[in-house]
């Protein structure tokens, strides 16, 4: 008898297949608000009720806050129920699965001086290709949620 093994998948391999599904559906607008003060970049994103995504691979540690809502989230390892006000730490390599219960900002603070939104994702997240996904759905989920970008200078920031 023919015996077939079955295919473990690694965590990013599960998160591209998630990635996939979620494409299915309408893009949902997740505004990002870029602050920036003396050496520090602060990334906060609102997540409507009912959506369910992804996050970027994170290459560094840093903190986040999650100052409102309810999420349920997978980072490959456990699955945790984060319900405001909650602090975190991100691990180096970490990607998550979220699913937002309740309206939701996350919060993410990055040691750098640099203030180009570009230069500093290059710095803080690895890329990855989903080479499941169709690249220009891929892109215009992504043209719709950085439409929404708002930034904030050292001194908007402070105030």
């Amino acid at each position: 008898m023919l015996e077939v093994k079955k295919k473990e998948l690694s965590v990013n391999e599960l998160m591209d297949q998630a990635e996939c599904i979620i494409a299915t559906g309408e893009p949902v607008e997740m505004p990002l608000t870029h602050r920036f003060t003396d050496g520090m970049y602060i990334r906060e994103i609102f997540m409507p009720a009912g959506t369910i995504l992804t996050s970027k691979i994170h290459k560094t540690n840093h903190p986040f806050v999650v100052s409102k809502g309810k999420c349920i989230v997978y980072d490959g390892n456990k699955i945790e129920n984060i319900t405001a006000p909650h602090t975190g730490i991100t691990e180096s390599n970490t990607r998550r699965l979220l699913y937002i219960e309740e309206d939701t900002i996350w919060t993410t603070f990055h040691i750098t001086d640099k203030t180009d939104v570009d230069e500093i994702e290059k710095e803080i997240i690895e890329e990855r290709d989903n080479k499941m996904l169709d690249k220009q759905l891929f892109d215009k989920f992504n043209k719709i949620n950085r439409q929404n970008n708002t930034f904030m200078s050292k001194k908007e920031a402070l105030k």
